[in-house]
């Protein structure tokens, strides 16, 4: 895409935003880079990020699942410990305080729409009641033999890992109920005991948002940002709500930016995208 033309694409974006009643937000992994989070994109990017899971020789998607827990806890809780403390001391980057700026002026409202687990739109500001996380919330706990569905607020766990070995030691999370291993809130590969009622209410929160006409509009932008293929359930939903709604998608991702016709392709990364999309907007 010539600058010319990326410059074109830029300004009908920022008109777009502009002119919409409401605004949804979708956005995938991409979306933290930009904030210092790591980049899981294949095993290279996995590795680069845990290099003493890249010894065992570890993907993500084999890392990412609930056996450990039973079979390793100190593995399993040196890996979700680490990205704990990871994503509760990142600064979201400015892109999401520019997409609150504009959310916050919108008179039918937003919402977000995410498989991110890390809570960086909490911690931008944007309402804990306007954000669906379909994957979960690592700062949320549940029991490892569901006891009982509750799922509560992970605040007080704090992990201590040991590097060198990568182990967590000393006392793990307990469930508040039975004391067996708690674990994160979040669905892993091949899960089938992930407690989903607190996405699903986020989610129902989200249908009755925009089937209500205060609450959508045909005038309807959608931001997706950082939202790959490969696990397409938010590329999937920002295109479905295009079309159901009539609005107009807005694609930033760097690598894989094909929209459906009619619809917005920005070839950026999230904040770059973000920055010169809302320059155009001038808000």
């Amino acid at each position: 895409m010539s600058a010319q033309t990326l410059d074109s694409v830029l300004e009908r974006a920022a008109d777009v935003i502009a002119n919409a009643d409401a605004l949804l937000i979708t956005a995938g992994a991409g979306m933290g880079v930009d904030s210092g989070l790591p980049d899981f994109r294949g095993p290279e990017g996995f590795w680069k990020a845990y290099p003493a899971i890249a010894k065992l020789g570890l993907s993500f998607s084999q890392m990412a699942n609930p056996t450990w827990f039973e079979t390793d806890p100190a593995l399993a809780w040196a890996f979700y410990g680490h990205r704990l403390q990871l994503y509760r001391r990142t600064i979201p980057h400015a892109g999401f305080q520019l997409l609150l700026r504009a959310a916050a002026q919108k008179p039918k409202g937003y919402f977000i729409f995410t498989s991110n687990v890390d809570g960086q739109f909490q911690k931008a500001g944007f309402a804990a009641d306007r954000i669906v996380e379909c994957h979960g919330s690592i700062h949320h706990l549940q029991c490892t033999q569901n006891c009982t569905q509750e799922i509560w607020d992970a605040a007080g766990a704090e992990i201590t890992i040991d590097e060198s070995l990568f182990r967590a030691t000393g006392k793990l999370p307990r469930c508040k109920h039975c004391a067996e291993l708690a674990r994160p809130n979040i669905l892993m590969f091949g899960d089938p005991i992930w407690q989903s009622q607190r996405s699903d209410a986020q989610e129902s929160d989200f249908t009755r948002w925009i089937r209500d006409p205060k609450g959508h509009s045909t005038r309807l932008a959608i931001v997706e940002i950082g939202a790959g293929p490969a696990i397409p359930t938010v590329r999937y939903t920002s295109e479905r709500m295009a079309a159901w709604t009539g609005g107009t998608l807005i694609r930033i991702n760097p690598r894989e930016p094909e929209v459906p016709a009619g619809h917005l392709s920005v070839a950026l990364n999230a904040a770059e995208g973000l920055q010169r999309i809302f320059n155009c907007l001038r808000v």
